[in-house]
Parts: C-alpha cells; sequence; structure tokens
C-alpha cells in the first residue's frame, strides 16, 4: 500500500496548494441545504484530484463528498473530501483540509459492507501537516511516527467533538458537550472531523466524538487512529463502521470512562444541572469555578 500512499500524498498537496490560492484571494460561496455550505474551491478540488488519480491509478474506484462516483465496484475505493472544513474556509476560519482515503473491497462484498481501510491521508495546507498511513505500517506526521497520548482519565484528557450543519436544533450534542466539558480540561470544537480524529492520532487531544458523519469525513482519520494505536468505536463501544453515523475515537486508555458517560447520557443519568446565573456568581465568590 506505500505506493498508492506516495500517490495519495503527491495528489493531495496539489488540491491543497489549490485550496490555498483559493483561501487567500477569497471564493464564492454558495449553499446546498438550508445552511451547508459549498465553495468553487470544493469542486475545483474534487475535480483535480478525480482527474489526478483516474491517471495514476486507473481502475479504482472513487467516492467524493461533491458528487464523483466512479468505479464503486472495483477492489479499490477512494474516499474523497476536498475540502473537510468548508465553512471554516468559506468564513476565512484557518482549520481546514484535504482526505484521501483507500478502501479494499473484497469480491462479492455487499453494497452495505466495509471493506479495510488501507491507506489514507489527511492534509493541512495552511501548516503543511501530511497526516499518513497504511495498514500495518503506523501512521505518520510529516514522516515522523506519531502515537496517541498516554493521558489516562478523562478528567486530565482534552477532548473534542463537532455539530452537524443541518438540524442543529435536533442534535442531542449540546447535553454532552456539556456533561463533557464538566468533566474534563476541555472540549474543542474547530470544525474539522478529519483533523480531529488526525489529532487523536498524534496525541494532541485524547478523544473525539461526533453525530451525524460520512464516509469521506471519517474514512483516513479511521485508519490514523488505529495505526496510532488509538481506539474508533460506535458510541456503545462496538466496531467502527464508515456508515455509521457516529465517531468515537480516543487513545484507548479514556475510552471505557467516555463510553461509561455516553450510557449515563443516553439513559438521563447522573447529568449536571445547569447553574443559573445567581448560582455560578455564588460558585465563582466561594472559588469554585
Amino acid at each position: 500500500m506505500r505506493e498508492f500512499l506516495a500517490v495519495a500524498e503527491e495528489i493531495a498537496r496539489e488540491a491543497g496548494g489549490l485550496l490555498r490560492e483559493y483561501y487567500h484571494r477569497g471564493v464564492r460561496t454558495e449553499y446546498k441545504g438550508d445552511v451547508d455550505l459549498v465553495t468553487e474551491a470544493d469542486r475545483a478540488s474534487e475535480k483535480l484530484i478525480v482527474e489526478r488519480l483516474t491517471k495514476a491509478l486507473p481502475g479504482h474506484g472513487i467516492y467524493g463528498e461533491e458528487g464523483t462516483r466512479s468505479g464503486l465496484e472495483s477492489e479499490f475505493r477512494w474516499y474523497v473530501d476536498p475540502l473537510d472544513g468548508t465553512t471554516n474556509f468559506a468564513h476565512g476560519f484557518p482549520v481546514f483540509c484535504v482526505v484521501l482515503g483507500c478502501e479494499r473491497r473484497r469480491p462479492g462484498l455487499a453494497a452495505d459492507e466495509d471493506g479495510e481501510m488501507m491507506a489514507g491521508v489527511i492534509y493541512d495546507p495552511l501548516r503543511d501537516e501530511m497526516f499518513s498511513a497504511a495498514r500495518g505500517a503506523g501512521a505518520t506526521l510529516n514522516g515522523e511516527p506519531i502515537r496517541v497520548s498516554k493521558v489516562g482519565t478523562l478528567q486530565e484528557s482534552l477532548i473534542a467533538t463537532g455539530f452537524p450543519s443541518q438540524k442543529r436544533h435536533g442534535s442531542p450534542n449540546i447535553h454532552f458537550y456539556q456533561e463533557f466539558t464538566l468533566r474534563s480540561h476541555g472540549v474543542r470544537r474547530a470544525g474539522s472531523a478529519a483533523l480531529d480524529l488526525a489529532y487523536v492520532a498524534c496525541g494532541r487531544i485524547d478523544g473525539y466524538w461526533e453525530f451525524k458523519l460520512n464516509p469521506w469525513d471519517t474514512s483516513s482519520g479511521y485508519l490514523l487512529v488505529e495505526e496510532a494505536g488509538g481506539t474508533i468505536t460506535h458510541f456503545d463501544g462496538g466496531k467502527f463502521t464508515l456508515d455509521s453515523r457516529e465517531v468515537f475515537a480516543t487513545n484507548g486508555l479514556i475510552h471505557g470512562e467516555m463510553r461509561v458517560l455516553f450510557e449515563d447520557m443516553f439513559a438521563g443519568r447522573n447529568l449536571q444541572p445547569i447553574p443559573t446565573p445567581a448560582e455560578f456568581a455564588a460558585r465563582r465568590k466561594a472559588g469554585k469555578v
């Protein structure tokens, strides 16, 4: 898979360079839903990636966020997010990336079954950071090996999450956000699921969860976390799958503690009430916050 990884890195760098140019000069923004943004940069990046992948690896399938669906019956399928963090990008917030993940699908595999993630890259063009992983070969950042953190408790952890661009009023995540904030060093919400997973893999954050993601969001990060020694599952600890609408990734050490909190949250147990302004002021005066 190393040859696939080299191809993916080269293409991701080129697509990242294109995004960097668009970012610095500004782009036209459109909506593909009530609040779901797309820019000309998304489309230009996907077009470039598809052209380069098709030329370098003919016969491979491509499943892209911006609509590319080709060769999906092939043994190898690439999940492509040409610009993860579009809302950040459109607002000039400097957190976004390019994602390419390669899945191997054995003959006879049903359409709703996962193959095996074999290679993946996540490239941050503004920081020139290339996160890469190949099955059985570990994970790297700009060619140097990376590992998940060694933080052993949720209380000592820095964790991350994200919120869906659509139907946010129907998402329960704000309640999870509160509970995890109260029990950790803090929760970060940077706006790029792929980079959140990459940051778990390299130890910058200790855990990450999110609802309502897609295969192009998680394909490469899934492999990065596993190859860096971390754990990625459903909220209940079940095996993670690319068609999952939820992702839960950690350094492995805090996985059990976070999973118990998920169970409590879904069952409505041990939840912390939100203090009134008067109660908060009294706690602050007493030195408790």
